[in-house]
């Protein structure tokens, strides 16, 4: 993945085949709002990036450190509807962000001074095109000491923010959205797989692990 956010791949792919109603950022817009984030850090320190996400299996960036850390005030939580990548209009799935309330366990990245401006940009050709999400400032704590670290929460002000939900529409769209780069359920199990070889327990993906399962003993 690193190479095809680096090259522009996945981003000019995005933008050739952009879903109805799906606007992807222009360059200067990727641009201003990474400067936006980065006007809050100081340049010659590292940056602490919280990932919570895919970014836990398969960063794509060159971080010097990681280490597991814990957020207070946002809970993971799939609460986006997918329209490309992992879903497509015909067949939506769901993606994870950070959510306001309670707490969550995930790792933190470091990327030391001198590269902090080419890796941002690979993490906003990531996680920034479409405005579902929201770069934040927020305060993770890791057993050595708290630090300030960028992530990435929902925004609930967008169209495909689903957090109102009831969890069986989540459910149906974890288990049947799929699209270009693969199927929702296959996050999901990444993600699931993740958490447990970090021993991190996660009661939130607990209860979604089993209302999926439940509707898979229920399918006809």
């Amino acid at each position: 993945m690193r190479r095809r956010l680096a090259d522009g791949v996945l981003l000019a792919s995005l933008r050739a085949d952009a879903p109805p109603g799906v606007r992807v950022r222009t360059d200067a817009e990727l641009d201003q709002s990474l400067a936006d984030a980065l006007r809050h850090h100081d340049p010659a320190e590292d940056l602490y990036v919280f990932g919570y996400g895919s970014l836990m299996w398969n960063p794509a960036i060159d971080a010097v450190h990681m280490s597991v850390a814990r957020v207070q005030g946002w809970h993971r939580r799939f609460c986006l509807r997918m329209i490309f990548g992992r879903g497509t209009v015909a067949e939506p799935g769901a993606m994870l962000a950070l959510d306001r309330g309670g707490a969550c366990h995930g790792l933190l990245f470091r990327i030391e001074a001198a590269k902090v401006l080419p890796e941002a940009r690979l993490l906003w050709r990531r996680e920034m095109l479409a405005g579902s999400y929201e770069a934040r400032w927020i305060r993770a704590c890791t057993d050595a000491a708290p630090v300030r670290a960028l992530t990435f929460v929902a925004s609930r002000h967008h169209e495909r923010y689903i957090g109102a939900q009831p969890i069986e529409h989540v459910v149906r769209l974890i288990r049947t959205g799929q699209g270009p780069l693969g199927t929702s359920r296959a996050y999901f199990e990444s993600m699931l797989q993740t958490l447990e070889g970090l021993r991190i327990r996660d009661l939130g993906m607990e209860r979604l692990r089993r209302a999926i399962l439940l509707a898979d003993r229920d399918a006809p």
